[in-house]
């Protein structure tokens, strides 16, 4: 007999074009873990899902650990990290050597703590600002 099937859910939502890397980059909104940086932008079309972009250095490892470290992130966003994303944003998940070699568990749980805090970092004004209204 066969085991049950768990429904198969959809990835994710990328960021396809370099531009769209380079304006999460640019944001400032960031947030680091062991395994990654993870950086976010918020768009314009704020109801739209959240859209996620991976991006993996050559300094981090050779072509076959890029690309390990690259489906890791993917497949841990898609069992649970995309939860916590917030609606109108843009993710950019900035690998580090740690990916590749960090327990799964680990990753999930740095990729859900990162998600949270840079949303709820979103909805908090910024210092400069809140230093200049009267």
């Amino acid at each position: 007999m066969k085991q049950a099937e768990q429904p198969k859910m959809s990835p994710p939502a990328r960021l396809k074009r370099r531009s769209e890397f380079l304006r999460a980059a640019a944001s400032g909104l960031s947030r680091s873990s062991r395994a990654f940086k993870l950086q976010m932008a918020a768009r314009e079309d704020g109801s739209s899902e959240p859209r996620f972009g991976f991006t993996v250095t050559k300094r981090v490892a050779r072509a076959v650990g890029r690309n390990r470290i690259r489906r890791r992130l993917k497949e841990a966003l898609r069992l649970s990290g995309a939860l916590a994303a917030a609606q109108g944003c843009d993710y950019v998940f900035v690998a580090r050597r740690e990916a590749l070699t960090a327990p799964f568990a680990d990753l999930e749980a740095q990729m859900a703590q990162a998600l949270r805090r840079l949303s709820r970092d979103r909805t908090k004004p910024h210092q400069d600002q809140a230093s200049k209204e009267p």
